[in-house]
């Protein structure tokens, strides 16, 4: 079976997220770019901070966006999230457990060494084994069981049982080399060490905090790249970042802030991408404790014997207390739209049958008086403030819903490389995050998020909440290992409705992916919201 046949297992979301696509699009070796004037660089300003060069280390937006320029992967997904050829050419279920993967001759490494098949099984078994992972990419190798190299062109996986989803997941798998990471800490990726890939851009120096640069590797087997350089930077203030745009210091910026929308649509020096995401903004509560919860008293301010999230009523009541079409107008500004599970609708395993829940503060109330928390309790939600696009604004709102149905809450927003270390050490009550689903459907979010914390099954490993629903973890191992698409994607909607039935977190809204360029540039408006000088091209 070829890569083509191949996308008859899974169907991923289209451009415009309203009805699903079969072909296959085309290989990035034979997309097209205009190339610029030779020295031509690219300034890109970024409203989410990356927190390491090593692509195994946290499975995160800015951090994968970053990746993309220096590592490839086997297969690579395009601005619609279709799976496309990348270091693989083809891969094709060879028996009913094995896959095979040809992969790309001449591939070279950025220091002139040959892109092998041993590169491939030494990524295998690096990327769920990363010390200190905040949140990790083991999920995505999790059938793995054995990687056999057949010959320097030619990897077989051998998979504990059917798994028809390994080509997209490995779509999220960075291929890092073998003679430069073999032994090689986080750390030497950091300092450009290890930090040696195939991507069509060589590390220069990476400035955690501020910024990356790179240079353009002429080597690459795909497009020629129009930019010689591109100065990848950290703008986590939403004005700075709009304010660097207009003056001309970056080219290209992501996040662009809701406040700045309507000036920019007017201004002709400016232009705008946008496309709908597969992100949904939501909030977690802690579920990792059964007794005393940080952040969490009594109106007295007395920590409460008991964990009060434990309770589906708690959950619902602080879910019905929310006003998403709110939130929506008056906060993310027309910018995303109500939601009550992680897909967009027309994506692959999108459940109709699962609404928002209502703003209901009455029954919100009454739900927390028959939990036993008639005069509600206090706690204090927590968030990023330079991570998604107004977080800090949403907590706020957030907050003011939930003191209206007598739970006193207090905000806190942290900068993301804090915030993402303590939510990881479950250290907070309940906090807002959010979730790219950038495989278009919904395994990626029942094995990495819903899924029980087990880092032996390689599962759950950005269930920070600690969320646990044995049933639903059966139902997505049999969902996953399902080789006819319409029954997969039946069972996939069961386990999204049994994850939202069960408040595993409170969804908020999905977030429409915004882009502004200066004028004479065009940008490939990605469903993924991956931020890459590749999608940013002279414009025709």
């Amino acid at each position: 079976m070829t890569a083509s046949i191949t996308r008859r297992l899974f169907v991923s979301a289209p451009a415009a997220m309203a009805a699903i696509t079969g072909g296959l699009a085309p290989a990035v070796a034979e997309a097209q770019t205009t190339p610029a004037p030779a020295g031509r660089p690219l300034t890109i300003g970024i409203g989410g901070s990356v927190t390491s060069l090593d692509p195994h280390f946290y499975n995160a937006s800015p951090n994968n966006s970053l990746s993309m320029h220096i590592f490839d992967r086997l297969v690579e997904r395009d601005a619609q999230t279709r799976l496309i050829p990348g270091l693989a050419l083809s891969w094709t279920p060879v028996a009913e457990t094995v896959w095979e993967f040809k992969l790309r001759p001449g591939v070279k490494w950025h220091d002139g060494r040959d892109f092998t098949a041993e590169d491939v099984a030494f990524t295998i078994e690096r990327a769920p084994n990363v010390p200190n992972s905040p949140g990790g990419f083991g999920g995505f190798v999790r059938t793995i069981r054995r990687t056999e190299v057949v010959d320097p062109l030619t990897v077989r996986f051998h998979t504990a049982a059917a798994s028809p989803l390994l080509p997209t997941d490995l779509a999220s798998v960075a291929v890092v080399s073998k003679h430069a990471g073999q032994g090689a800490s986080t750390e030497d990726y950091n300092s450009g060490k290890a930090a040696i890939g195939t991507g069509p851009y060589k590390l220069a120096s990476y400035a955690p905090g501020d910024r990356t640069e790179l240079v353009r590797n002429d080597a690459w087997f795909g497009p020629k790249q129009p930019w010689s350089r591109v100065s990848y930077r950290f703008i986590g203030n939403d004005s700075a970042r709009t304010a660097a745009l207009l003056a001309g210091d970056v080219d290209l910026i992501d996040q662009v802030p809701t406040s700045d929308l309507a000036r920019l649509r007017r201004d002709n020096r400016v232009t705008l991408a946008e496309i709908q995401g597969v992100r949904v903004i939501y909030l977690v509560p802690d579920r990792s404790r059964e007794g005393n919860v940080p952040f969490v008293t009594d109106n007295a301010g007395q920590p409460l014997p008991k964990n009060p999230f434990n309770d589906l009523r708690v959950r619902r009541a602080l879910s019905l207390a929310i006003n998403r079409e709110a939130l929506c107008r008056q906060v993310m500004e027309g910018t995303a739209a109500p939601t009550g599970q992680w897909l967009p609708p027309g994506t692959y395993s999108y459940n109709p049958e699962v609404k928002p829940d209502p703003f209901n503060p009455d029954q919100a109330k009454a739900l927390l008086a028959e939990a036993g928390y008639p005069q509600g309790f206090k706690l204090t939600l927590h968030g990023p403030n330079d991570r998604y696009p107004n977080d800090a604004r949403t907590i706020q709102a957030v907050a003011q819903m939930w003191q209206r149905i007598g739970v006193q809450t207090q905000v806190d927003a942290l900068p993301w490389t804090t915030f993402s270390v303590r939510n990881n050490r479950q250290e907070f009550a309940i906090r807002l995050v959010g979730w790219g689903s950038v495989t278009g459907e919904a395994s990626y979010t029942l094995v990495n998020i819903t899924a029980t914390y087990d880092p032996a099954k390689r599962l759950g490993a950005n269930n920070n909440g600690r969320y646990s629903n044995p049933e639903l973890d059966a139902l997505t191992e049999r969902a996953t290992s399902t080789l006819d698409n319409a029954e997969r994607e039946r069972l996939l909607q069961q386990g999204v409705k049994m994850a939202m039935d069960d408040l595993a977190f409170i969804p908020l809204f999905q977030l429409v992916n915004i882009w502004a360029l200066k004028r004479g540039l065009a940008y490939d408006a990605r469903a993924d919201e991956r931020t890459v000088a590749q999608g940013a091209t002279p414009a025709a």
